[in-house]
């Protein structure tokens, strides 16, 4: 699996030791106020996620990144890219997702961006994957402008069976296979 390096930002495979990380993410009400998951409250429930994270990395080649500060060292959440080959979204499944998550603190600094652009090269230029794909809430303005600035574009909102009205966004690889 492939780490990439941004000027601010190491991304790498998620391990056991990012347990704590992961567990202040989803654990935290704000980082999930957007996403369907229940937040969990144990390092035992971080450890089963990222176990389903690394086996994406030995299924499907790909999955959601650590994202690490380089000047700091420390763990500030997750970005990369995702097949959904085990769910349906949109009345869709194998896809690749783009997605990330970021402690609060992290906010509002350009990380997410930062990472998310990097992730896209990645998945276009040296994957050449044909297309990416993103889900977001109608109300996740903020997620919503990190998908536009990395080159996705609105491609249609469909409503979730909760009652929630979403956004698929996608973009087309020209040079893809």
């Amino acid at each position: 699996m492939t780490s990439l390096e941004t000027p601010r930002l190491l991304l790498r495979e998620i391990t056991l030791a990012d347990a704590p990380g992961i567990l202040a993410l989803d654990s935290d009400p704000r980082v999930l106020r957007y996403v369907p998951n229940r937040p969990i409250a144990t390092l035992e429930e971080a450890a089963k996620i990222i176990h389903y994270i690394r086996q994406q990395y030995e299924r499907n080649g790909i999955g959601r990144w650590a994202v690490v500060r380089l000047d700091t060292q420390e763990f500030i959440g997750w970005c990369g890219l995702k097949l959904v080959d085990d769910s349906e979204v949109n009345g869709r499944t194998n896809y690749h997702d783009i997605g990330y998550r970021l402690l609060p603190h992290h906010w509002d600094q350009g990380f997410a961006s930062e990472a998310a652009g990097a992730t896209m090269r990645y998945g276009l230029e040296i994957m050449k994957l044909p297309e990416i794909n993103a889900t977001v809430r109608r109300e996740n303005t903020a997620s919503r402008n990190i998908l536009e600035k990395v080159g996705l574009h609105l491609q249609e909102d469909f409503t979730e069976p909760d009652g929630n009205l979403w956004y698929w966004y996608g973009i087309r690889n020209a040079q893809g296979q």
